[in-house]
């Protein structure tokens, strides 16, 4: 049975490799045509070339440092949920598991500004909009939220500052948009 399976491989591995030369011997330009397209479809997808911008790496520090410390608060409110005496056990592991899916997607934006990702700023943006309601939140209730409130409020003001920057969305292959 391998033997036939990989019999089959083989044959389509010749098939495909005959197509491709006989699309390169084509003089209408089919082969060409077909060559800028891949070419295209791997430029939009390859990151920039040159040093990573000062603001670019800060940007994604702090993106990154925001989602750790989700992670953390997270990981302390499932266990609180699973091993402490919460009113409602429940509720407390939904919150925890809720807070753990919520630190992804910082970490995944980080991770995409740390490698120049295009796709990556949106979420990195998006990110900051929702912290600051949440830092607006933690500063009204006083006591020692407010130091939370605050740090929050100035790490989402500064990724958002830092990534509208012309630097790094050049960086990360962001042009102004034709008109």
């Amino acid at each position: 049975m391998s033997s036939k399976k990989s019999a089959t491989a083989k044959s389509a591995t010749a098939k495909t490799a005959k197509k491709a030369q006989k699309a390169a011997a084509r003089p209408d330009g089919v082969a060409a045509k077909a060559a800028d397209a891949a070419g295209a479809a791997g430029a939009a997808d390859a990151a920039p070339t040159g040093p990573r911008p000062a603001r670019l790496t800060a940007a994604a520090v702090l993106a990154a440092a925001e989602g750790v410390v989700l992670l953390g608060f997270g990981v302390y409110v499932l266990i609180m949920g699973l091993t402490g005496d919460p009113e409602s056990p429940q509720q407390a592991e939904m919150l925890g598991v809720t807070v753990l899916a919520l630190a992804l997607l910082p970490l995944l934006a980080a991770r995409g500004l740390w490698l120049r990702r295009r796709w990556s700023r949106g979420p990195a943006m998006i990110t900051q909009l929702m912290a600051l309601p949440v830092a607006w939140t933690l500063l009204q209730n006083g006591g020692g939220l407010i130091v939370a409130g605050a740090a929050t409020a100035v790490a989402a003001l500064a990724v958002l500052a830092l990534l509208i920057n012309p630097t790094a969305t050049e960086a990360l292959g962001i042009g102004p948009r034709d008109a």
